[in-house]
């Protein structure tokens, strides 16, 4: 290598862990990274669709985005059989590069920017769906991002309960110890508490709906995360057909989000119908308070760089 080239050699990008992703951005300011990016004017159908691989028992999905002066793009893979083997299902790894040069500034474990990302997409969009008196929170779901999603959305409504629903007792038991420990009152249920629950949030990997949507009262806020595959979904036809129904981006949803896909395909929910996130964050689309809100988000390539950028800007300034 000539001088010249050594000179103009990049130095090398900076390794960001799970520890120092948490320790620079909490759940508080990625939401309000997200919230921020939307209305900058960023509009999520500007990026690029996921795309996907199949691997082994499973699959590989590639995100890029672009926001401004930061590009960046998150590998992850998702093998359904890890847990047998005591790896996680879902690994992946993020490139934060500058837009001028795309040249690779950092990289960052890229499972914790989705353990932040997604409930932070969710507590900004139930911010605005939920009503202001919200006080019951109903999570299905007692995984890394249904916690994660108990302690986002408490920090976006003051609620007086937590009622967990899962399928095992210990998981559920561990779930409900996790709100207290946060200061929440909560305690197990069953899929039928969900008529009681002003706030609702979906975090499982189940393929059927998990309760019966009539029971939804039209008061109520559903927040849908767990499927992204179109022949998976946690919510049935039934609420989505008599919901205000948001969405990321319309184009991802009618791609990979089952919950829309499958309401769509029978009849209960049209296309035109589905609200963009960012027209309700900016407030160029009112919330309909008269039935029941549903936000249906299966997680987009923009919300993990607008939070890596927050991690590196977090640490360097």
């Amino acid at each position: 290598m000539s001088p010249d080239q050594h000179h103009l050699a990049p130095d090398a990008p900076r390794w960001y862990d799970s520890r120092q992703i948490l320790a620079a951005v909490g759940p508080r300011r990625a939401r309000h990274l997200l919230e921020a990016t939307l209305l900058d004017g960023f509009r999520p159908e500007a990026d690029p669709a996921r795309g996907s691989v199949a691997a082994g028992d499973g699959h590989m999905l590639l995100m890029p985005s672009v926001l401004g002066r930061w590009s960046g793009v998150k590998v992850a893979s998702v093998s359904p059989g890890n847990s047998e083997r005591g790896l996680p299902r879902i690994q992946a790894t993020y490139l934060l590069m500058d837009t001028a040069t795309l040249t690779v500034r950092a990289v960052l474990e890229g499972s914790a920017l989705t353990t932040l990302r997604t409930p932070a997409i969710s507590a900004l969009a139930a911010d605005r769906l939920a009503a202001p008196d919200a006080r019951t929170l109903m999570v299905f779901g007692t995984g890394p991002q249904a916690l994660s999603h108990i302690e986002a959305f408490a920090d976006v409504r003051d609620f007086s309960e937590v009622v967990v629903c899962g399928r095992s007792p210990e998981k559920v038991a561990a779930a409900v110890e996790h709100a207290q420990r946060l200061g929440l009152a909560a305690r197990a249920g069953t899929a039928e508490d969900v008529r009681d629950a002003d706030v609702v949030v979906c975090a499982t990997s189940a393929a059927e709906p998990l309760f019966d949507g009539a029971l939804v009262r039209d008061a109520a806020c559903v927040v849908a995360m767990g499927s992204h595959e179109p022949d998976a979904r946690e919510l049935d036809a039934a609420l989505m057909g008599r919901a205000q129904v948001v969405v990321e981006d319309r184009g991802t949803a009618l791609r990979e989000a089952g919950d829309v896909v499958q309401a769509v395909a029978e009849g209960a929910l049209i296309e035109e119908d589905l609200v963009p996130l960012a027209d309700v964050v900016t407030g160029a689309v009112a919330v309909d308070r008269s039935r029941p809100r549903v936000f249906k988000c299966v997680g987009m390539s923009w919300q993990d760089l607008a939070v890596a950028v927050g991690v590196v800007d977090g640490t360097e300034s």
